[in-house]
């Protein structure tokens, strides 16, 4: 009977786990989003480097803002191996203040610690 306690214990452990990153593993930066505030979408998340990149609309993906924990649009999220190690939310006009520069400075100082 304790095999089979232990057992449920890991599955619904693992469960839990892979749904806290929608990215498992390496490092991934994700923008999480509305398409009706997709005018104030950042422009160069595709131009960040030593990462996968990966956009999610809340407005589509209706579990996502509770699951992630999105409170305002947009968000960036940098996960390493699906553990978030850092977060960037909008202003409040929705806009986002941090810029290529420091989401990339935060993707390096992850790497640089890495070794």
């Amino acid at each position: 009977m304790k095999r089979y306690v232990t057992l449920l214990t890991f599955m619904i452990f693992g469960l839990t786990a892979s749904a806290q990153s929608p990215c498992k593993s390496g490092l991934c930066v994700v923008q999480y989003n509305a398409e009706w505030n997709a005018g104030k979408s950042v422009d160069w998340l595709s131009k960040l480097t030593d990462c996968k990149v990966q956009e999610i609309d809340i407005a589509k993906d209706t579990k996502a803002a509770s699951t992630y924990k999105i409170v305002v649009v947009p968000t960036i999220v940098i996960y390493n191996n699906g553990e978030e190690v850092k977060r960037f939310q909008a202003n409040i006009m929705m806009e986002m203040e941090a810029t290529k520069d420091d989401v990339q400075g935060a993707i390096d100082d992850i790497i640089m610690e890495g070794f």
